[in-house]
Formats: C-alpha cells, structure tokens, sequence
C-alpha cells in the first residue's frame, strides 16, 4: 500500500483463514526523491502520457524489489497501487504500479486495481479498508470508530449494540496528514516533509477564525457515502488557502491545519454518525503525531486509542487490510460492502495477474 502522503509503500505479511487475520511482518520502503517527486508531478496533472507510462512501471519494479525484502514467500499479493487520480463522480480512478513486476519476481499471483470493480457497480470506489475493519475491530455490544489518518481521514462506524452483525458506516472526512505535509514542506523548501510528533504544531497557536471558515467546505457537510483524495484537499486547497494565512507563522500554519483537520473529523462523526461512538481507534501515518492525536482527543472526547495498542502497528493496517480483500478476491469473495460505498451490490473487486 501506498498512499496520498507519498511517503513510500508499507507492506504487510499476513496469515488469512475464515475467521482471523494475523500479522506476521511488516516493512516501509521510502520512496526515493526522484520517484515522490514524479509521483507528486502524476498526481497533479503535471506529465505526460508517456512519463505516466514510464512511471507506471517504474513503480512496479519498486514494489517489486520491495517485496522480497524477506524471506517468507507469500501465496498471493494484493497491490493497491498509487492512486493518482480518482473522482468516483466522473467514474473515474487510476492506480499505477505494474503488478506484473510482483508477478514475475514472486511467482505468485497479484491481484490490483480494486476501486474499480466497485465504481462499476455503482460505487465511489472507496473506503475499501471497511471489510477487514469488520473483520479484525468490531466488539460485540459496543460502538467503535476506527478512523485511519494517511494523507486523508477516513473512518469506519462499527455499532454492534444489537443484532447478530454490526451496523456499518464508512467514509472519507477529508484531509489528515496531507495539507500538514504539504505546508511544513512548502514552509522550508523540502527540507522537511513533516512535522515529526507535531512537534511545529505544538509550538503554535491555531487560527480559530480561519479553521471556522476552512470547516464551511462542502465536502465536510455532504452525506455519505464518501470519498475524496488530492485533488480536493491537496496543492490546490493549500494554495487557495494560503493568501488567508499569509500572516501565520510556520508554527501557527502548523497549529490552525492541525486544528482544522481534527475538528474535521469531529464534525463529520457529529453529522454523519447516528450516535458517538465508545470508543475509537486511530490507524496509520497520523498516529505518530501526538499533537494531532490530543487535537482528536480534545474533539471527540471519549476513548481514543491507537491500533498498536491492540498489537496492530500503525502502518501495517492499511497493507493488511489489502492484503485480506487479495485474500477475498482469490477465493472468490465480494470485498466491497455496498452501504459503505453506495454501490448496487457485493462485487468481486481486484483483476488477477498470474505468474
């Protein structure tokens, strides 16, 4: 898996049987500058059809040499690719990364581009995440949120208070990692790419007349389902934003994004959510930003804790998670939930690549 902060890919080595999901390794291979760079570029419109193509396999052989990194040889992969466009309005997402490369080099099949099968039937194409969610956090007679924080925030409402299964909601709130990243690395030339335990953040005082104005965008107020990526709450809404906060120091730029993405969140679960949830479980990049975190916990004001203290580590959520639908593909399992992504049914989702 590799996601919208274009950090690098996060792999997961799972155990998959019909009733569990087990971890047993996971690794982070940082993308080289060059390859961020021109990921950046993809995803921002800015190359052309034959850079994409050339990026498309570049990336691929990256994945690929990636994955035989250790020594235990897997059954199946899924790839999810790197997203570098999706709008499920126009019907539209692309994940690049040849999985033929992983094909090759593992002699196993690959199964990718998932978003797809579910925007056929009618679907955004996203949160996909939701099924393992299902799988490996909901509590019999409780209401737990998990809400992953990679470039963009999403979360998934597991109510399991009644009934033999939970009910389940999904869905993008809008951005979590990635504006913080985009302005700490704008603010010092790349130098950094960012803000390591909030600790810019931490330092600053948060415009709260900006983060009321910023918290009017339409995406925030629209009922599910959901979703949304970089072109929405990338390099486009940071530079309409930044003429707004052209007099905000970079601690307090840090502090009012900080703000604004955990009262984001906030708003969504009081909006969207038929009750608040007993508790929530943060997921990905965005745990390790304790100023974010505290932001979230200041908001939402009940248990909040983070996957790794459920033994699950903060990166290997989302490529395990990816890892249980290649899993459902393989065996012929649906691995969308139609009420999370407005889909018209349970769809096979992934296209097999054979060794």
């Amino acid at each position: 898996m590799s996601g919208t902060s274009l950090d690098g890919a996060d792999y997961a080595l799972c155990e998959i049987g019909r009733r569990a999901v087990e971890l047993r390794e996971h690794w982070h291979a940082a993308f080289p500058a060059r390859l961020r760079e021109r990921l950046r570029a993809a995803a921002a419109n800015e190359c052309h059809s034959w850079e994409l193509a050339q990026l498309h396999n570049d990336l691929g052989q990256f994945y690929a040499r990636n994955a035989r990194r250790r020594r235990r040889k897997p059954q199946g992969v899924g790839l999810h690719g790197q997203t570098v466009f999706h709008d499920a309005q126009r019907c539209a997402t692309l994940q690049i990364g040849e999985p033929a490369w992983l094909a090759e080099g593992l002699r196993v099949p690959i199964v990718s581009n998932f978003r797809a099968g579910d925007i056929s039937a009618g679907g955004q194409g996203a949160p996909l995440a939701t099924i393992f969610h299902v799988r490996v956090f909901a509590e019999k007679g409780r209401h737990v949120c998990v809400n992953n924080l990679g470039g963009i925030s999403n979360v998934t409402s597991l109510d399991w208070r009644r009934g033999p299964k939970p009910r389940v909601i999904a869905f993008d709130t809008g951005p979590a990692n990635m504006l913080l990243d985009l302005a700490i690395a704008r603010r010092t030339s790349s130098r950094r790419l960012f803000d390591r335990d909030g600790a810019w953040a931490a330092r600053g005082k948060a415009n709260e007349k900006l983060v009321t104005r910023w918290l009017k965008h339409p995406f925030l107020w629209k009922e599910p389902p959901k979703s949304t990526g970089r072109e929405m709450f990338g390099e486009a809404f940071l530079n309409r934003i930044s003429q707004q906060a052209a007099g905000l120091s970079k601690f307090d730029l840090l502090a009012t994004l900080t703000q604004f993405t955990a009262q984001s969140i906030q708003l969504n679960y009081s909006r969207h959510l038929p009750s608040p949830p007993e508790r929530i479980i943060l997921c990905g990049g965005g745990v390790a930003n304790k100023t974010l975190v505290g932001a979230i916990r200041g908001e939402l004001r009940c248990e909040v804790f983070s996957c790794e203290d459920l033994g699950w580590p903060a990166q290997a959520i989302e490529p395990a998670a990816f890892a249980f639908l290649a899993w459902l593909r393989l065996n012929r399992l649906p691995g969308n939930i139609p009420g999370t992504t407005g889909a018209r049914r349970a769809a096979l989702l992934g296209e097999i690549a054979e060794p």
